[in-house]
């Protein structure tokens, strides 16, 4: 099993009055720690027009982060895939992969908030052709010579050459997304898949069956590997790591029902609270690593998990305490 963490969203609550030059700092200062603390990847997200200043742009944030490391994978998780104009996309992740050199992983999904799409001019209706469509456009922008790709969205001449091109000749992209036409679209045409947190153990393990039977029945070959992203932090107890983390946690989860509604939400009722800690995975080392060989015995050992310890509010060094713990603590045990 290899371990990561994020997700960084740059998000400031109410009462955070720094400048959003120090929260960008901070989050930089968190990925050298990421790194030194030995876990596998750090990842970003991504949504726009948030009062609370959520990270929209994911491609120079990831390629600051590339120029903070040297061996770790860099990746988002996600990307909102048809809001992007497909050359630039192309152009800009080749970009970061070079300043990586070959350690970025591509996450899209078809995104959801009808504000976001509005402003960007792009029909809701069609956002999941448009991630389809970008990516093959992506994988054909990438591949030697000219692009030889006909987009049904972007009308670009067959004959250009989009460059640069990745160092590895790809850029592996994974696919978000828990219903079936999602996973399946990513067993199909991506590198991976990312189980999102609201799935339980049982919800993973049966869609990665699903994807395992249509790669097999349609004769798929290559690799392909499953991130699964929850929740979470290590602390000193359960009822400590709780503590740190709940506030974050619940006001990241208000605000993202709220961008995949389009509409305010004030406050998660108590149902939802109880649901959203349930789904967590938090407590000490042992209680964390517990957790993760829940998803071992259920999945195998070709897991990569990402633990969400990224909650706005907590404190860089609270932060990297918690980074440094899953580093040393878990990672060695779950690996």
């Amino acid at each position: 099993m290899k371990l990561g963490t994020g997700l960084f969203t740059a998000q400031q609550r109410p009462d955070d009055d720094r400048e959003p030059s120090e929260v960008y700092d901070d989050l930089l200062t968190l990925t050298r720690e990421i790194e030194a603390a030995g876990l596998d990847s750090a990842w970003v997200s991504e949504h726009h027009f948030a009062d609370d200043g959520y990270l929209s742009a994911t491609m120079p944030t990831l390629g600051a982060m590339a120029a903070e490391t040297d061996a770790l994978e860099i990746g988002s998780c996600v990307a909102l895939g048809p809001l992007y104009d497909p050359i630039r996309l192309a152009e800009d992740a080749a970009t970061v992969d070079l300043l990586a050199d070959d350690r970025l992983t591509l996450g899209l999904a078809i995104g959801s908030n009808p504000r976001e799409f509005d402003a960007f001019g792009v029909p809701r209706e069609e956002r999941a052709d448009r991630l389809a469509d970008l990516v093959a456009f992506l994988r054909n922008a990438w591949s030697k010579g000219p692009l030889e790709y006909e987009s049904d969205f972007r009308d670009v001449p067959a004959d250009v050459s989009i460059t640069p091109k990745p160092p590895g000749g790809d850029v592996p992209i994974m696919l978000g997304g828990a219903a079936k036409p999602a996973v399946r679209r990513a067993a199909r045409t991506a590198d991976a898949w990312c189980a999102p947190s609201a799935l339980s153990v049982e919800g993973v393990r049966k869609r990665v069956e699903d994807i395992r039977h249509v790669r097999a029945e349609e004769g798929i070959d290559g690799e392909f590997e499953l991130y699964v992203l929850q929740h979470g932090w290590v602390g000193d107890s359960r009822a400590d790591a709780w503590e740190t983390m709940r506030d974050g946690y619940f006001y990241v989860q208000r605000r993202y029902e709220e961008i995949f509604s389009g509409e305010s939400v004030a406050e998660l009722d108590d149902e939802r609270k109880r649901e959203l800690k349930e789904q967590a995975i938090f407590g000490t080392p042992d209680q964390v690593v517990d957790e993760l060989e829940t998803y071992r015995q259920a999945l195998g050992d070709d897991v990569h998990f990402i633990l969400r310890t990224y909650h706005p509010g907590v404190g860089t060094e609270a932060m990297v305490d918690c980074v440094h713990r899953l580093g040393d603590e878990v990672a060695p045990r779950v690996r």
